[in-house]
């Protein structure tokens, strides 16, 4: 079986005028999961599903997904991920991008997939805008469009994503998207190397020695 692979929630219930019950009782149905509960997980799932509570859609959602229901039904764990992703529950979205994307319950729909990374990207999601990015940048879904693949890694960059961070100094290095900025490619290479990326120390070198010479 395709799977997403995301993990069940607890989380805070802003808006609800419920939220401290409903988070105890989403606690408890969590505890009830982790603890190898599946039945009673589900049973309580279930019930704060119906209150609407966003978090319970999605992991019951998860529960169908992953075989852990008697009847696991994908058609069911879809409209419940749809609902959440409706009430702007990021985790829900980025499912449902990976959903279209990997063809869970059919072919793979690219730009369903982008429509969804969208969706959480604009939410703040550094891995939405990650995604969003890539499909822009590889035409995955979505016309290749290099501006909207730079604006979208930028903002993964400027959110800590060590990867978009590379990818826009690069991008910056060669003047794809972006008016060709050496200083600026330097910027972001030089914040990537101090985050770790294995590759940027050395083009941090190379642009230094391309800079000293200008």
């Amino acid at each position: 079986m395709i799977r997403i692979a995301t993990p069940l929630l607890l989380a805070a219930c802003l808006g609800l005028p419920t939220c401290a019950g409903a988070a105890a009782s989403l606690a408890e149905a969590l505890q009830a999961y982790e603890a190898g509960r599946l039945e009673e997980a589900a049973r309580d799932f279930s019930a704060l599903s119906s209150q609407g509570l966003p978090l319970a859609d999605y992991n019951l959602a998860m529960m169908h997904i992953r075989g852990e229901l008697p009847k696991p039904d994908l058609a069911e764990a879809k409209r419940l991920l749809e609902r959440a992703a409706a009430r702007r529950l990021v985790r829900a979205q980025l499912a449902l991008g990976q959903w279209h994307e990997q063809g869970l319950s059919g072919k793979p729909d690219l730009r369903q997939a982008a429509h969804w990374w969208g969706l959480a990207a604009a939410q703040g999601s550094v891995d939405g805008q990650v995604q969003l990015a890539t499909a822009y940048y590889l035409g995955r879904g979505l016309g290749k469009d290099m501006s909207q693949a730079a604006h979208w890694y930028r903002e993964a960059a400027k959110n800590g994503d060590v990867g978009a961070q590379y990818l826009i100094a690069s991008m910056y290095e060669k003047g794809l998207g972006v008016e060709r900025d050496l200083r600026l490619a330097r910027y972001w290479y030089d914040i990537a190397a101090r985050n770790g990326d294995e590759a940027a120390p050395a083009k941090l070198r190379e642009l230094d020695a391309r800079l000293k010479g200008a």
